[in-house]
């Protein structure tokens, strides 16, 4: 079976490889390309572009571009229907009298389309008429050979496993959201002297931060590719009754992990605001601060900033006298890094950086990129909407789904490290779990630290304490 390269080599700075289709006319069976390059083409013409035959082998770029963008015309299974169909036609596959020697060129290739879609795409098979699809497709190439028998169970056997993992991994998070509570119904009912804060659970904030990557890149690694592009499914214009996913998603690991980020900010801000001595607040401030520089260092950006986020709330910004009492130049630092001007310019030179080392990395420490997440979901939300899926002859927009299938394949490098830092279960049970301040028991708690300023303060203060408290 051919090795499947790794995403980085995939895309060229261009945005997809520049001699990939030696094509002498400019248009070519419904394809039009202009320097060798793929610009559009119709849907039918693409799919035919994707099934391989006895000469020919679709280039891994456009494979992973067709596949992430086509569920913007179609869905995966009826996809998948067209494939097979294709194939079986084409290379006469239900042929009994069919040329031995044929299908012993052409069954390794379909093997390998549907393995590298299996491996690329897996939460696609989560839909039966897909598997159905794909085990159809892959007896017949097995029937006649058991070289291809091994390779076809191999494979599937490999799809499983990761369809498994995955219903695993999302019973956890079901279990975890299960469980979180606000921390004031907590406070309640415990005196604070006997309430845990983080630095009782890990007083070193290296640790902390290489905690917070575990979590970083264990939600990372579940998020299809193809979750980016469902975010913003609208009606194909060619297609009047139906949006292509009209039907219930398959996976969320996408606004889980969204969810992961604001729950990580609401932390940091109760944290701040729990104690109850001012040099207690100030102690966190500063611990958080230490936390995100070493974020920053590891390359964890997704984690820098909604820490960053946490400590600019405004029950946490409020509290003048805690912060007189802290060092603040690293923290203006950190805020410099991720400030939002320019369109987020000094991050965006930041994360380049990253990259850069992770290319050249000798360790998976240096590999790490974990990018703030939701200006990455922003650029490829403005991406798709600044141009049209469909030009004006009907065709499909290739060269838009090129700058898309790049943006994307870079994540997919990213979402692929190992994290190489030692797991410490208390830890991650306490950052997962623990309750966390509403956003009106942060202000109550901000309130009681240092009292309300103005009439607005006070009279929200007075409508807290009797709304959460019961006390007038």
């Amino acid at each position: 079976m051919p090795q499947t390269p790794p995403f980085s080599a995939m895309f060229d700075s261009s945005g997809y490889n520049r001699n990939l289709y030696q094509a002498t006319d400019d248009s070519c069976g419904g394809l039009y390309y202009h320097d060798n390059n793929l610009l559009s083409g119709s849907l039918e013409a693409l799919i035919q572009h994707l099934v391989p035959n006895v000469d020919y082998y679709p280039d891994r770029t456009y494979i992973f571009t067709f596949l992430l963008s086509s569920r913007l015309f179609m869905h995966p299974y009826e996809l998948m229907a067209k494939v097979c169909h294709l194939c079986v036609e084409h290379q006469r596959l239900s042929d009994p009298n069919s040329d031995k020697n044929q299908i012993r060129k052409i069954a390794p290739k379909i093997l390998q389309l549907l393995t590298e879609w299996t491996e690329t795409f897996p939460y696609d098979f989560r839909d039966e008429r897909m598997m159905r699809n794909l085990k159809d497709l892959a007896h017949r190439i097995a029937s006649g050979e058991e070289t291809y028998r091994k390779n076809v169970q191999q494979m599937i056997q490999c799809l499983i496993r990761k369809l498994a993992t995955l219903s695993q991994y999302e019973e956890v998070l079901a279990k975890i959201s299960s469980t979180s509570t606000d921390r004031l119904t907590v406070l309640k009912t415990k005196p604070q002297s006997i309430q845990r804060d983080i630095i009782t659970v890990c007083s070193d904030p290296y640790t902390l931060a290489q905690q917070l990557t575990h979590i970083e890149l264990e939600r990372l690694h579940y998020i299809g590719p193809e979750e980016f592009v469902q975010a913003f499914v609208q009606k194909d214009p060619l297609d009047n009754d139906k949006s292509c996913y009209s039907e219930r998603k398959k996976t969320r690991n996408l606004e889980a992990y969204v969810e992961w980020f604001n729950r990580l900010s609401y932390l940091v801000a109760t944290e701040i605001c729990m104690p109850v001595k001012k040099k207690h607040r100030a102690r966190m401030i500063e611990y958080f601060i230490d936390v995100a520089r070493e974020c920053f260092n590891i390359g964890n950006f997704n984690s820098l900033m909604a820490i960053i986020s946490g400590m600019n709330m405004s029950p946490v910004s409020r509290l003048k006298k805690t912060w007189a009492k802290v060092k603040t130049a690293k923290f203006d630092v950190l805020e410099h890094q991720m400030d939002p001007s320019s369109n987020f310019y000094n991050y965006r030179t930041a994360l380049r950086g990253a990259a850069q080392r992770s290319l050249t990395a000798h360790s998976s420490r240096e590999k790490i990129v974990i990018p703030f997440f939701s200006l990455l979901i922003k650029d490829i939300y403005f991406l798709n909407e600044g141009c049209a899926n469909r030009l004006p002859n009907g065709h499909v927009n290739f060269e838009k789904f090129w700058e898309l299938a790049k943006q994307v394949s870079e994540f997919m490098t990213w979402k692929q490290v190992e994290c190489p830092f030692e797991r410490d279960r208390k830890i991650l049970q306490y950052l997962l779990t623990v309750p966390v301040f509403s956003e009106d028991a942060l202000y109550l708690a901000s309130y009681e630290s240092e009292g309300p300023e103005n009439h607005i303060e006070k009279d929200r203060w007075k409508s807290l304490r009797s709304s959460l408290l019961g006390r007038v």
